[in-house]
């Protein structure tokens, strides 16, 4: 398939989103099953074992809570404030497929989900995928949508962990972001996130990732029962819709050339692809 890039084009988001403090980005990994389980996702059991920290001596800092030496940390935490976020559309792209309009597909190798719009169109949507030994394939249909979901660290990620809550509650610090879109009644979910900085890397255990904006706008689009394709690489699956793609013109000029995504980042501010 052949995807060009869009016009290069400066949007002004209409509420920044600051990732977390540094020991909340190093959990985003992690989120809850549901609201109301305390099963894990992200299957936790399969990552290498970890040494647990060191008890909290010292006091300091997580999430935001601040303990005093000896004072444990609380099992319920506060997820932050919940702002109004206003979704924030990502770039249209050419995009051949048979797939229905409204349909999700999600590229592990490009890192980008995409939702199939009518005359040959697609939204690309940048986002964080499994990394090596966590990504899969599949279809799935969208079970729920939540807003601000509670996270419920599982036993296990708890033991590698003391510091991590039995709960915590949605918000901006949270883990899982504005929004989760449940993948049937798998482990798995597309959210927002409190690092947007993750964005754009192999960086999870499984769960698509989006920046808050876009998850807020997909979120808006689609609901349950939307279907979901997750793809090693959608050009290996698209080659028939391929051979039917008309060539259109772009920034970087006419006649079809393929944008090359491998030496470039994703600049959420200004909602582009720049080489690197």
């Amino acid at each position: 398939m052949r995807i060009l890039p869009p016009t290069l084009a400066v949007i002004t988001m209409a509420v920044a989103i600051y990732a977390g403090p540094a020991s909340a980005q190093s959990m985003s990994v992690f989120g809850g099953w549901d609201e109301d389980s305390t099963s894990g996702y992200d299957r936790p059991t399969a990552r290498a074992p970890q040494s647990a920290p060191k008890s909290n001596q010292y006091g300091g800092s997580f999430f935001g809570f601040n303990s005093g030496p000896g004072q444990p940390f609380p099992a319920i935490m506060e997820g932050g404030g919940r702002p109004i976020i206003a979704g924030r559309a990502p770039p249209i792209v050419p995009f051949a497929t048979n797939e229905k309009p409204g349909t999700i597909l999600i590229d592990n190798a490009k890192r980008r989900l995409y939702l199939v719009l009518d005359n040959a169109e697609a939204y690309e949507y940048p986002i964080s995928v499994g990394r090596d030994g966590f990504t899969w394939t599949g279809t799935e249909t969208v079970s729920r949508v939540a807003d601000w979901p509670d996270w419920h660290p599982p036993a296990e990620m708890r033991q590698r962990d003391p510091r991590l809550p039995e709960k915590m509650y949605g918000g901006i610090k949270n883990p899982l972001g504005v929004k989760a879109l449940f993948l049937g009644n798998t482990l798995y979910r597309i959210h927002g996130t409190n690092d947007p900085k993750t964005i754009g890397y192999a960086a999870s255990s499984g769960c698509f990732r989006m920046m808050n904006e876009h998850v807020v706008h997909l979120a808006a689009l689609v609901g349950e029962g939307t279907v979901v394709k997750v793809m090693n690489s959608i050009d290996e699956i698209e080659e028939a819709a391929d051979r039917s793609w008309e060539a259109k013109p772009t920034a970087l000029g006419a006649g079809g050339q393929r944008a090359s995504r491998a030496d470039q980042f994703y600049d959420d501010q200004a909602d582009v692809w720049v080489a690197r």
